[in-house]
């Protein structure tokens, strides 16, 4: 068995079983985020509850060998964050999800899984079902500093989730419709979008399902994907996204056009990038390096659009970490375009689309199915007038 590495522990004060009040991590500190660990080998469960318990913003609230024992700690002690394995015995941590994500505390799942091409296939069910994001279990040797941190990284963005919704404006079921202000192109959002391009991370792959659902067999728009995955994901996404809408979806590549109907996804290694040659529109891949610093990056699509389309371009920030989309978004309203962005308490992290919110680039913030909905809208709407 392999020795678990040497951190530094804070051990956290936690608070009276069964209360309804989040615990703290210590005297005078901000209310912790509680998490919990749930996976059937001993050595894992030990290694993170000490990576866990090294940052004093963090509690564990349990751990679990199994998912029918973790359901069944999650009703007497709620989490925010739940570390869920997803092979398992007994029913597994798949199965199991939708019961945990429904627990009282409604956590966030962080799935810790191994990167096989059957872990991915898991992985990618589980981000789908309501999952919020994925890291790499380690082989032995592999928990080190550097993953700590990825892992501590993780663990808080999913809990900053309390202190981006008491932020976030005060939002109801209905979408929320927002005045833009001066100087943006305003007269061309009344036309029908050439492409709708989306951008999502954290949490966005349940919410482009719930979205691409509401998309109905009439609707014929390009549409363009960027979601920060690995490279090794992408394929099960796509394949995912084809399920969820009913049409092709194919990973982009160099030359690639947009014709309607179309579904092209960024590939893992780098940006989606719009050329106009002729009447048609087409793709190339980037690998120069983004100003969010992520690969594939949601800015330089949109960025692109703005030129290639001349703002006819309807850009959707997904829920995601981080604030990535931002500045493309601003120059493709700039150029006339429209963007659209789900809302906080439906999203995992509020991140990106509270960016583009914040700013005040978002004609509307809503939940995914109605952000859907609003696609289908403004693709029914009349095209625009034809340059001579």
């Amino acid at each position: 068995m392999n020795r678990a590495p040497s951190i530094p522990r804070t051990p956290p004060s936690v608070g009276a079983a069964g209360s309804d009040r989040r615990p703290f991590a210590q005297s005078g500190a901000s209310a912790a985020i509680r998490v919990m660990i749930v996976d059937d080998s001993l050595t894992v469960r030990t290694i993170f509850k000490r990576m866990v318990e090294s940052d004093p913003a963090l509690v564990i609230v349990g751990t679990a060998s199994s998912a029918e024992r973790a359901i069944a700690q999650l009703a007497a002690e709620p989490a925010d964050v739940v570390l869920l394995d997803l092979e398992m015995p007994g029913i597994g941590g798949l199965d199991a999800l939708p019961a945990i994500l429904a627990t009282p505390g409604k956590p966030q799942v962080l799935v810790v899984s191994s990167l096989t091409m059957d872990g991915a296939e898991h992985t990618m069910s589980a981000l789908q079902m309501g999952a919020a994001d994925t890291l790499l279990k380690p082989r032995p040797g592999g928990f080190t500093e550097d993953y700590r941190a990825q892992l501590l990284g993780k663990i808080r963005a999913l809990g900053s989730r309390f202190a981006e919704r008491d932020a976030a404006p005060q939002q109801t079921a209905e979408p929320s419709f927002v005045r833009p202000g001066p100087g943006h192109g305003l007269s061309r959002r009344s036309w029908r979008p050439e492409v709708v391009a989306i951008g999502a991370s954290t949490g966005g792959i349940h919410a482009l399902g719930l979205m691409l659902r509401r998309l109905g067999p009439g609707f014929d728009l390009p549409i363009l994907i960027t979601q920060h995955l690995p490279a090794s994901f992408m394929p099960v996404f796509a394949r995912q996204v084809e399920t969820a809408c009913g049409r092709p979806a194919e990973i982009a590549a160099d030359g690639l056009t947009l014709s309607p109907g179309r579904i092209l996804i960024a590939p893992g290694h780098g940006h989606i990038v719009v050329q106009r040659k002729g009447a048609m529109l087409a793709v190339r891949i980037s690998t120069e390096p983004a100003v969010s610093g992520c690969l594939p990056s949601v800015d330089p699509m949109l960025e692109s659009l703005a030129a290639a389309c001349e703002g006819r371009a309807l850009g959707v920030i997904l829920s995601g970490m981080g604030r990535d989309g931002v500045v493309g978004a601003k120059s493709l309203i700039d150029a006339g375009g429209t963007i659209y962005a789900q809302n906080a308490d439906t999203s995992a992290v509020w991140g990106m689309p509270g960016a583009v919110a914040r700013a005040g680039l978002a004609s509307l913030i809503a939940p995914p199915e109605l952000i859907g909905d609003a696609v289908m809208a403004q693709a029914a709407a009349p095209a625009a007038p034809t340059h001579r």
